[in-house]
């Protein structure tokens, strides 16, 4: 069900069906409805002048493209339907979302036209698109083209093999020919798409045959028609400003503004009916433009900005700033960590993980209570679930910590505290210490391969070996050894020097992985943890975001990354003097830039020393 509009949207989507209506009238054609005007409002941000423009753009793709009428039982449109080689799934995946499949090999160009095929697919809106066994023709240019896209597209498009699809797609709701366990209902769905023309009340942009009606258009938002030809790919997105040629020939590409490509098949999934929806596991909750600071935002400073504010204020200033945030009510549910099953499972019962951002484990023989563990995915700058804030974990869940980090793919694991701390424990022994030693959890094995030990930190390549099917891979365990037992560091040069070695770290692990990996450029989610997975965690994971605004931006916004950080991760900056030290680290690491002068880090507030965790 669709969240209702507020007063605003409903006063836009009036303004938008009576703009529209008045150049529908003129054609003779059918009033649009308000359901399709909020679709072309919520792709814009309810912004009616650039919805319109999307319409306007809409239309002439629509008549270009020959989609103003569709007969979907008169040829050829009619066999087009029955080959099978576009079908919505009978299923969803992890997010609710649509699953479209297109596959290629079916797609005969000298036999169909790509409008044909266009009208067969119309329409739907793509949020993902996976490219399944792409020829090597098509894999080496786009590996290049990825580099020139805009990053809307490049993360929403990725060539992947068909094992790869379990990490996208759940299993259960793949076909079995692609590796899952579903049973495809072409005819079925037909049907189903059938029956739904047939009830409408019409008022949409597409015209169609009153007895059957498009078989797309109620099941999904776009489409997507592809010419299979190595010599000459042809793609038309009607719901892109512009249709595009696109041709791949004698090694040459040429794109436009479109992403979309096709290989031997590739699955879509599509957004959820709602324009409007909660968040879950796999998606953070902020659309792709709110993406964690991605957006400048009223609260953007230069870091001359921020040093003056803060020595306005002083220390006191800041704490009342974060007593301000504290005091804020959780926005979220705790009811999966709060079931009497998982209770065990959380370190510490007033340390819970919200349900809308957790991550969800796969099920163990059908047991749903097996997929929780105490772990939230937290957003990166300009990168959904870039980290997961975790606690750490208990000898009952070392297990479960495993299997998130071999079903995440993670390449690095951040640890911010000893196992022992003022001979309390704070983390379960995970891992082996010395080279050699190996330490079995749930289904896998860990191998201590390697140790390096620093001062003020100590890292150990680890071997996790799935022992179910005896895949092995490498991971990264970096642990922080220079966090004071209490308080904060007085410096934070040491702090700083880690960050940037994870980051070095996660590259370099990534490069190793070639092309296994299909995600985001920046890899899979780094894995943080302290004892709670809060404190620590939460200053570790505000200091890499707002360094990755500074560097790319010149502008930053700690109080609205550690607003943003505890909507996800509840209760992060868990003290007054992590949230100072924030401030002092991007000061610290500002002047070693040569983006402050020594004076400005003298202006600044002492950080007293206090119980960080």
């Amino acid at each position: 069900m669709a969240a209702a509009l507020t007063v605003e949207q409903e006063q836009a989507t009036k303004e938008f069906i009576e703009a529209v209506n008045k150049c529908r009238a003129g054609r003779r054609a059918s009033p649009v409805s308000w359901s399709t005007a909020v679709k072309f409002l919520a792709a814009r941000k309810f912004e009616v002048s650039r919805a319109l423009v999307l319409y306007e753009q809409h239309e002439a793709t629509r008549r270009r493209e020959g989609l103003a009428a569709l007969h979907p039982t008169q040829e050829p449109l009619l066999s087009e339907l029955r080959t099978g080689k576009f079908t919505v799934l009978p299923s969803r995946d992890a997010t609710g979302a649509a699953i479209a499949i297109f596959t290629a090999h079916l797609h005969l160009p000298q036999c169909t036209t790509h409008q044909t095929t266009l009208q067969g697919g119309y329409p739907a809106k793509l949020k993902k698109v996976l490219i399944v066994t792409a020829p090597l023709w098509f894999k080496a240019p786009f590996k290049i083209l990825r580099l020139f896209v805009r990053e809307k597209l490049r993360d929403r498009v990725f060539t992947v093999s068909i094992p790869q699809l379990t990490l996208h797609i759940p299993r259960d709701s793949l076909p079995r020919r692609l590796g899952g366990t579903l049973e495809i209902q072409h005819e079925a769905w037909l049907l189903h798409c059938l029956k739904s023309m047939t009830n409408r009340s019409g008022g949409e942009l597409c015209e169609v045959t009153p007895q059957v009606g498009s078989p797309l258009l109620s099941t999904i938002k776009s489409t997507i028609s592809v010419n299979q030809n190595p010599d000459n790919l042809n793609i038309s997105n009607p719901t892109s400003p512009v249709t595009e040629k696109h041709k791949i020939k004698n090694g040459n590409v040429t794109i436009g503004d479109i992403e979309i490509t096709n290989g031997d098949c590739w699955i879509a999934s599509d957004e959820a009916p709602s324009p409007i929806q909660p968040p879950s596991s796999a998606s953070s909750g902020f659309s792709d433009d709110d993406s964690l600071h991605g957006d400048l935002g009223v609260q953007a400073l230069t870091m001359e900005q921020l040093i003056e504010a803060i020595h306005s204020r002083g220390r006191d200033g800041l704490v009342a700033e974060y007593t301000e945030i504290r005091q804020r009510q959780p926005d979220g549910t705790f009811n999966n960590a709060k079931l009497k099953q998982n209770q065990p499972k959380n370190r510490y019962t007033d340390v819970l993980c919200y349900d809308h951002s957790r991550v969800c484990l796969s099920q163990v023989e059908g047991d749903a209570t097996t997929d929780y563990i105490n772990a939230n995915f937290v957003d990166g700058y300009k990168q959904k679930n870039a980290f997961i804030s975790t606690q750490g974990p208990l000898p009952k869940t070392c297990g479960d910590f495993w299997r998130m980090i071999w079903e995440q793919q993670t390449l690095v694991v951040v640890m911010t505290t000893r196992v022992i701390e003022r001979g309390r424990t704070k983390c379960a022994q995970y891992w082996g210490p010395e080279p050699g030693d190996e330490v079995s959890a749930g289904g896998f094995t860990v191998t201590t391969l390697d140790v390096e030990t620093n001062p003020d930190y100590t890292i150990s390549m680890l071997l996790l070996t799935n022992n179910k099917t005896e895949e092995t891979r490498e991971v990264c365990h970096m642990l922080y050894t220079a966090w004071p037992d209490y308080g904060v560091p007085q410096s934070a040069t040491a702090l700083l020097q880690f960050l940037s070695l994870v980051r070095q770290q996660q590259t370099k692990m990534l490069a190793n992985r070639g092309d296994t990996w299909a995600g985001h450029p920046r890899g899979p989610p780094i894995v943080v943890h302290c004892s709670a997975g809060i404190g620590r965690t939460g200053t570790f994971c505000t200091l890499d975001i707002c360094i990755s605004r500074l560097e790319d931006t010149g502008t930053v916004d700690i109080r609205g990354t550690v607003e943003k950080i505890r909507a996800q991760r509840a209760y992060s900056i868990q003290m007054p003097d992590q949230y100072v030290f924030c401030h002092r680290a991007l000061a610290e690491y500002a002047l070693s830039r040569g983006m402050l002068n020594p004076h400005h880090l003298a202006m600044l507030p002492p950080t007293v020393e206090d119980d960080s965790e």
